[in-house]
């Protein structure tokens, strides 16, 4: 029988799907909340860190902080350790994205469903229709922030699953009875190289906290793991390569089960010390404050086809209320919004986040808001509707002054 991970979106039973497939299968049932507590008991780390990063803040996660780093380390090896206990699971939840796609006896499974049929169960949960929309929104936007994250992609994309489930077109009951069927048919049943490449998961999490708890940024050093081999992939500014290869292959040795170490560079590797990257990569943390959604979370789409990840939020107190816990290094701002508008906040950014580049984006502006923005230190004023490529064109020259404002 197969260990078997379930990630849904937002408003999709996933959570019954998840609790009727253990039971038919006679197995255990695990999910965020239970790796959270695992990890905070076993690692001695604090439960609401954990998470927080488990659960991200919709956008704000394109750019991994050296403590998310550390503690999406400790994640993957609770993970790893939680699906070795046992040989037949179901796991409901975010952490399921943590699991690499090599277990060939893991199930990979995601629940769907468009946009109509899941703002009804919100509604059927005793949602008004503002409500609804919002909560769905903030779902969706948190998903693609944690899967972009840790996979590069969409998490729709049905190459990261075994089974994507479109609801509802199949009802719960279907979705279990495919889950089920799946997970006792003899292609997943546990093999010696299935349960290699989970030691070899787990291997690679061990040395991820081993670099994690002696300072090194995670991932700007990646571990791979095979049968006791490990090989770390540097993807960071070196000064001295030599001499950090040779501390990472020393701390990866110390773990126990390595067997040998090994470095190499990655894509994101140039030596600081001989030439600058010519490229200059898209801003990591972005956010727009617009109180017109549709426009918004339109504009949010097509920046990310550009690999421009952003947060959403659409009005003024939120947009601050944000900056209060993470600053954005661009934000792209609108004028006219209820409550406070666009002029304050920018007023109030300048004054408390002075590195934050904001970008006005406009269709009520006139000469004299374009003046007055100007002189409070916006980066730009645009005016909508406004040409993607010159948005995009203006983020990267904010993001280079934001970059170089941190040297």
């Amino acid at each position: 029988m197969a260990l078997v991970s379930i990630f849904s979106a937002a408003f999709c039973p996933g959570g019954e799907v998840a609790r009727e497939a253990a039971r038919r299968l006679g197995c255990p049932l695990r999910d965020d909340d239970y790796l959270v507590q695992l990890c905070a008991s076993r690692f001695s780390l604090p439960a609401k860190k954990l998470a927080r990063t488990l659960w991200p803040r919709p956008g704000m996660l394109n750019r991994i902080s050296r403590e998310q780093g550390r503690l999406l380390a400790h994640l993957r090896l609770g993970l790893a350790r939680l699906l070795g206990e046992d040989e037949a699971l179901v796991y409901h939840g975010s952490g399921a994205h943590l699991a690499p796609r090599g277990i060939s006896h893991l199930l990979a499974v995601c629940l769907v469903a468009d946009k109509a049929w899941r703002l009804e169960r919100a509604r059927q949960e005793g949602l008004s229709a503002k409500a609804a929309a919002a909560a769905l929104s903030r779902g969706d936007q948190a998903a693609l922030a944690w899967v972009q994250l840790l996979r590069g992609s969409d998490p729709w994309q049905a190459d990261l699953y075994d089974i994507l489930i479109p609801l509802p077109k199949r009802s719960p009951d279907q979705a279990v009875e495919l889950i089920c069927r799946n997970a006792q048919s003899p292609p997943l049943d546990p093999t010696p190289a299935s349960h290699q490449a989970l030691a070899d998961f787990e291997l690679a999490a061990r040395v991820e906290v081993a670099l994690a708890r002696a300072g090194h940024h995670l991932p700007q050093v990646r571990v791979e793991a095979r049968q006791g081999r490990v090989e770390m992939v540097i993807n960071k500014k070196v000064l001295r390569l030599g001499r950090l290869q040779e501390k990472l292959q020393a701390l990866a040795r110390g773990v126990e089960g390595v067997e040998s170490a090994h470095t190499r560079v990655g894509p994101g590797f140039h030596r600081a010390d001989l030439y600058r990257r010519v490229e200059v990569q898209m801003p990591a943390k972005v956010l727009l404050v617009d109180d017109e959604r549709e426009f918004v979370e339109t504009l949010s789409e097509r920046l990310l086809l550009r690999d421009i990840g952003s947060a959403v939020v659409y009005d003024g107190e939120q947009a601050l209320a944000l900056l209060a816990r993470e600053e954005p290094e661009v934000m792209v701002l609108d004028l006219k919004m209820p409550g406070l508008d666009g002029m304050e906040v920018l007023r109030r950014i300048k004054r408390d986040h002075p590195r934050v580049e904001v970008i006005i984006l406009t269709g009520h502006g006139s000469a004299r808001d374009r003046e007055r923005c100007l002189e409070l230190g916006a980066f730009a004023y645009l005016q909508k509707p406004v040409d993607i490529e010159e948005l995009s064109q203006t983020m990267r020259r904010a993001q280079e002054r934001a970059r170089a404002g941190e040297d």
